[in-house]
């Protein structure tokens, strides 16, 4: 049942039951915001606040409320929002899908419910190669301000033994959001309900088993880049595009900030680098300005690049 329920949420269906109330004139405290972009958060196409929202508010209705959305199936399934509309063209297949403080849902879009100052954030892109995102860093500072589903979590970061200038950084990014971390060493015991970031260079962080999954491909981890081995028995940092190809390879001085997700664990974000100096590029990045619509970001100290990358001309 949950696999489907999963299916359903990755292809952006609305599911109406019978038993969904109308919405009704009493709020609850709060804002929530809708943001809806296409290619990976590349463009924004519409953002709105919601000042008040309406009890029983849901994710179908807020969009809903947006205008010039289509659907098929009885409301089930989202084909276009703006104008852009859900297609095959070859072997590629665009669609809509959506995420609440920057977690995947995993439910359809009538059946979540919109808590106060939820991030919902709707996008368009192709999901040929890589069908599940499950978490992304463009809705910084959630998860870790407001949590999930109206529940807040713990937030730890976990620090490399020789980057602790870059875990201060990140704690200080953190506290400025008012959000209030704890520290362990890479390596303690990670519950469920735990929110955590993962600090330090690619041979100490890729011991942490979410973050490890970046290894595995982007099939598995959701993260368009990738480590390899460099020169002098280092790390190099592989910048994938949407269809998992390598289109860059970086070396020292790379960082990557991304999120992954690990079995039933809450997402781990991994702000790494292939060395101590791409590990703390990648820590500056730590703020809403720069994370602000992306799945991932990668650096090497100048602009950040949005991933999946797109192919150098």
């Amino acid at each position: 049942m949950r696999h489907a329920l999963v299916a359903c949420a990755l292809l952006g269906l609305l599911a109406v039951t019978a038993t969904s109330c109308s919405v009704g004139t009493s709020t609850t405290g709060g804002s929530a915001q809708l943001v809806v972009t296409r290619d990976f958060g590349m463009q924004r196409l519409l953002s709105f606040t919601e000042d008040r929202i309406p009890s029983g508010e849901t994710a179908m209705r807020m969009l809903m409320r947006s205008g010039d959305v289509k659907t098929r199936y009885g409301g089930r399934f989202v084909t276009a929002i703006k104008g852009v509309e859900s297609r095959t063209s070859g072997t590629r297949k665009l669609d809509w899908f959506y995420y609440v403080n920057g977690i995947e849902a995993d439910v359809g879009a009538a059946e979540r419910k919109v808590a106060s100052a939820d991030r919902v954030w709707w996008d368009y892109h192709d999901w040929s190669a890589v069908m599940r995102v499950p978490a992304v860093v463009g809705s910084f500072p959630e998860p870790f301000l407001h949590g999930s589903e109206g529940k807040r979590f713990p937030i730890r970061i976990d620090c490399g033994q020789d980057d602790a200038t870059a875990c201060t950084a990140v704690s200080k990014r953190l506290e400025a959001a008012d959000i209030a971390p704890s520290t362990s060493a890479i390596g303690a015991v990670a519950g469920k309900d735990l929110l955590r970031l993962v600090v330090g260079t690619w041979g100490e962080v890729r011991q942490d088993g979410a973050s490890r999954l970046i290894e595995e491909g982007p099939d598995k981890s959701g993260v368009f880049a990738k480590f390899g081995p460099g020169a002098g028995g280092g790390y190099e940092l592989d910048l994938l595009d949407s269809e998992a190809r390598t289109v860059q390879s970086l070396g020292p001085g790379s960082g990557l900030v991304a999120a992954t997700r690990f079995e039933d664990q809450q997402p781990t974000w991994v702000v790494t680098g292939t060395d101590s100096l791409g590990v703390q590029r990648a820590a500056a990045l730590i703020t809403e300005r720069a994370l602000r619509d992306r799945f991932a970001i990668a650096t090497t100290g100048a602009a950040p690049i949005a991933l999946p990358a797109e192919a150098q001309r």
